[in-house]
């Protein structure tokens, strides 16, 4: 782990909005796995933490940790699409990884600021917490 962001509390977002809010926050990391790889250990924690396949999309869940970017890394397979499709249409993403990098770009040179500002009202999010590391 090379950083943390705070703990922002969101309220859902995507198709199932009838539940309770989640606790998101990013972590950069340095690592030498490939994307796949990386995924893999991913999905390996979730399932140590109680997630299980196969559960509605955007419903409750213990545990989700997603790729966001990867470097400059553009990719799309069957498992994995770097960027992350929603990474610039989420304000609990964006906050989060703002905070680690206030001039964080995509690899096309998309500003994630520039996509925060974008965003207008709606889709809340809290700070509820500094930096846990």
């Amino acid at each position: 782990m090379v950083a943390v962001s705070s703990l922002y509390e969101t309220e859902p977002v995507g198709e199932m909005l009838d539940q309770a809010d989640f606790l998101n926050g990013a972590i950069r990391i340095s690592t030498s796995l490939d994307p796949e790889a990386l995924l893999d250990l991913c999905k390996a924690v979730e399932a140590e933490h109680g997630r299980t396949a196969g559960g509605p999309r955007h419903g409750p869940r213990p545990i989700d940790i997603d790729l966001l970017l990867l470097g400059d890394l553009e990719m799309s397979t069957a498992r994995l699409t770097l960027p992350h499709p929603e990474v610039t249409s989420r304000r609990f993403v964006l906050l989060p990884l703002l905070e680690l990098d206030p001039e964080l770009r995509l690899p096309d040179g998309t500003a994630l600021r520039a996509a925060l500002d974008g965003l207008g009202e709606g889709q809340r999010a809290e700070k509820v917490a500094g930096p846990l590391l």
